[in-house]
């Protein structure tokens, strides 16, 4: 029997290393305005609230809102044209994605990435394996919120009952607690499972081959299973 009939992935973090370019946009916005570079641990540490909040995060203390402004501009311009120069799924990713599609599993990609952004990495490298990507746009409130979770579960065509989260940061622990779905959280992104026990994670994954056995029922114990009334 399988779990869930359903999977709302985050994409950052979870399916795609995208670390590098983030920094990479990030230091090219700062370094455009004299302002000072920030580590690729600093960056990791910015992301998972969506653009806004990263260079928001990764201005110096008491920048000018105007100066913050076009710092944003020029990361978004930036970021669009640089955004496959480094970026890659992890290690089994395709293949979590390949197994789920072939027990007929419906997959979207929920993010805080802004929607042209999730709507282009989702194509360049997962092409048709994922059926639904949504990112941050006018008007749909970014996670935690649970927004665009329950808009990709209505593209869907699918039930909140019959659905899982997967996500590797607290901000994913959120909404799927707001969004009513239970989490699994994995630990080959951005933070590691030391964090994510302490933001509350019910049950944490190491390896996309690891979640692939969970998600496809190959892992029979019904406690593995993560129920939202736990959260």
């Amino acid at each position: 029997m399988i779990p869930y009939s359903t999977v709302i992935f985050d994409l950052d973090g979870t399916l795609l290393d995208t670390l590098q370019d983030l920094a990479d946009s990030t230091n090219y916005a700062l370094a455009l305005h004299k302002l000072p570079a920030r580590s690729l641990d600093e960056v990791r540490r910015f992301v998972g609230n969506g653009v806004g909040l990263l260079i928001h995060r990764a201005v110096p203390e008491g920048t000018p809102e105007e100066l913050e402004a076009r710092c944003l501009a020029d990361f978004r311009a930036h970021y669009l044209l640089n955004m496959e120069n480094r970026t890659a799924p992890y290690a089994g990713v395709l293949e979590l994605l390949d197994g789920l599609n072939q027990v007929g599993i419906k997959l979207a990609v929920v993010s805080n990435k802004f929607d042209g952004a999730v709507k282009g990495l989702c194509q360049t490298y997962f092409g048709d394996r994922v059926k639904v990507a949504i990112g941050e746009s006018q008007g749909v409130a970014r996670k935690p919120a649970p927004d665009t979770v329950l808009r990709a579960l209505k593209e869907l065509g699918a039930q909140p009952e019959e659905a899982v989260y997967v996500g590797d940061s607290e901000v994913d622990i959120q909404t799927a607690r707001n969004s009513g779905l239970p989490c699994l959280s994995v630990s080959w992104g951005f933070r590691d499972a030391e964090f994510l026990t302490e933001q509350g994670a019910q049950q944490i994954i190491s390896t996309p081959a690891e979640l692939l056995a969970l998600l496809t029922g190959e892992q029979n114990d019904e406690s593995s299973r993560p129920h939202q009334g736990d959260l």
